[in-house]
């Protein structure tokens, strides 16, 4: 069995590095995104989503939440909540044959916008009042995305500078 020979490995050499870069890779940092967003607002991950759906609604009825509602955990209370909370506000009361109709808050605009300003490459802030997972006796989990976010920040920093010659 020993002298029984091996057949050499092949290897391939290429000149051209033929990998190219993805059109789109928005969703390459969206686990630290989302982690940030939840962290920032105080929002649940339910929440989270159905603003994100309701981002694009513009005017929507209760109807409307509630068929998107049927995806997401199950919880009775998630429009009350969001209405109490500013999330979500009454555009049009009902009246006559028609029914009341709501849009997302400003509020609600602002932080959707911030998500998808962070997934298009925008950075996060590394100070506290900005950002709470930067506080100082962060829970041990903020300190590991934050590490993270730092190492993003990084990337986004090296892309936006010209290469230096």
């Amino acid at each position: 069995m020993e002298n029984e020979s091996k057949a050499p490995v092949k290897i391939i050499h290429y000149d051209i590095y033929d990998r190219k870069p993805p059109p789109n890779d928005y969703m390459k940092y969206w686990r630290v995104i989302r982690r940030w967003a939840l962290s920032k607002y105080e929002l649940s991950m339910p929440e989270l989503e159905m603003l994100l759906f309701l981002y694009s609604e513009s005017y929507f009825s209760k109807e409307t939440f509630d068929e998107y509602n049927q995806l997401i955990s199950w919880n009775k209370k998630r429009f009350s909540n969001l209405l109490r909370d500013g999330w979500i506000v009454v555009w049009r009361k009902a009246r006559k044959n028609e029914r009341t109709l709501y849009e997302i808050s400003y509020k609600s605009r602002r932080v959707v916008a911030s998500i998808y300003d962070k997934l298009n490459g925008q950075e996060f802030s590394e100070k506290y009042p900005s950002n709470p997972m930067f506080k100082t006796h962060a829970p041990y989990t903020d300190v590991v995305y934050r590490n993270y976010i730092k190492k993003i920040n990084q990337t986004i920093r090296r892309r936006q500078r010209p290469a230096q010659e």
